[in-house]
């Protein structure tokens, strides 16, 4: 139970590596609020509460700032704290960059950058309040290598280490920690959509010779998000089984 009785909100955690995260949590005894725009969010909350653990679902989008103000709120007024924030929302629109235009661009740069900020903006108040608080947000080795076809998301990525870097300096002294996790490739609803040549073709870079599990990225968001991780500050975790060693 190393989250018990922590508060601790995950973003874009209706599926995917976000709702494995939000199980772990709960199981570690965390009070989990799950932020997303899909409705299957409250079926996640639900199947946590049928296992005897702590969930609630709110429909809010992460572009919305004064959604996620009042939505921070609420959960700073209902229990009084918030631990943990868990910046996992995030979309993919990909396209070359000669056929990228700029709603593509502008999508998601609204989710995956401006939506981290925006939380973090809204949390961090409350944390400080406090005198405690773990940051963690979702970059990928496509910010640190970038990847054909992702302009857009390997800006956002790459953006996502700078903030953390930048957080890291101004938070730390409030006992607050802000750090990123750089996923490799993972069994997701993303990956799924993949050609099967395509796959195969991923698993040639990994050298432990599979794609991972959402469990395995889950696991390492809960050490960051840990009271064991106090003098963890600043890093971006990378999480692929040595592809971008």
């Amino acid at each position: 139970m190393r989250l018990a009785n922590q508060v601790a909100i995950i973003t874009g955690a209706a599926r995917g590596i976000g709702k494995c995260i939000a199980q772990l949590f709960a199981q570690e005894g965390a009070n989990v609020v799950i932020w997303d725009v899909l409705e299957c969010g409250a079926t996640t909350a639900a199947e946590i509460r049928a296992t005897g653990a702590q969930a609630v679902f709110q429909k809010v989008s992460v572009t919305d700032a004064a959604a996620v103000l009042e939505r921070a709120k609420w959960v700073f007024d209902t229990y009084g704290k918030i631990d943990i924030l868990i910046n996992n929302a995030g979309i993919l629109r990909d396209k070359s960059l000669l056929k990228m235009d700029k709603h593509d661009w502008e999508q998601s740069v609204g989710v995956n950058l401006s939506g981290v900020f925006y939380c973090t903006r809204a949390v961090a108040p409350y944390m400080k309040k406090n005198g405690y608080g773990r940051i963690v947000s979702a970059s990928s080795i496509v910010g640190l290598r970038g990847n054909y076809g992702q302009s857009n998301y390997a800006a956002t990525k790459a953006g996502i280490i700078g903030m953390t870097k930048t957080w890291a300096i101004e938070l730390g002294r409030f006992g607050i920690t802000a750090n990123a996790i750089a996923p490799g490739f993972t069994n997701t609803h993303m990956v799924a959509s993949m050609p099967e040549k395509v796959k195969l073709g991923l698993l040639k870079q990994i050298p432990v010779g599979f794609i991972a599990e959402p469990i395995d990225i889950a696991h390492a968001y809960l050490y960051l998000a840990s009271p064991q991780a106090r003098f963890v500050n600043g890093i971006c975790l990378t999480v692929d089984g040595g592809m971008s060693r």
